[in-house]
């Protein structure tokens, strides 16, 4: 099991800001294009205390790894649903379909200062005897280059520089 804690850090926003921007289907969208990636689908249903934001979105596997493809396949689904409890604190549960493992733990969204940070605690298995953890770290990989992408893409957004 590998854990992953990644945190977003966007200088100047309010926490209302960032609460909004996270459950706007049109920035996790923008969040996906902004990846490349094959297709996505992003769903925002319910109110606080079981908000529930669910992303889909489909990797290539061109820049995979040959020892992970005969895993993966020609593509990787990603399915991430965040339960919201708060407008502030959520699960998360990702997995990739059809794949052993999966990816659990939580985001929070708080103000430090003058700048809001939202935190990620994610822990990551995949039960596959021999690679499992190298199919791990890969994952881990995707994940915290996903979550760069959606850091980058936050702070245009906040700026209202995003089209």
């Amino acid at each position: 099991m590998k854990k992953l804690t990644h945190e977003l850090t966007y200088p100047g926003a309010t926490v209302e800001q960032v609460v909004a921007m996270v459950s706007d289907p049109a920035f996790r969208e923008a969040v996906a294009d902004y990846q490349g990636v094959i297709r996505k689908t992003v769903t925002v249903s319910g109110e606080v205390p079981a908000k529930r934001i669910e992303v889909e979105i489909v990797h290539g596997t061109d820049r995979v790894p040959s020892f992970a493809k005969k895993f993966v396949g020609d593509e990787i689904p990603i399915v991430q649903v965040e339960t919201w409890s708060s407008d502030t604190a959520a699960d998360v549960e990702v997995t990739i379909p059809g794949k052993p493992g999966d990816m659990k733990g939580t985001a929070r969204i708080e103000q430090r200062g003058d700048d809001v940070v939202e935190t990620l605690d994610l822990a990551v298995q995949v039960k596959i005897p021999l690679v499992g953890g190298k199919v791990e770290d890969l994952i881990v990989g995707l994940l915290a280059k996903g979550f760069k992408a959606e850091n980058k893409v936050g702070l245009t957004w906040l700026a209202g520089e995003w089209s």
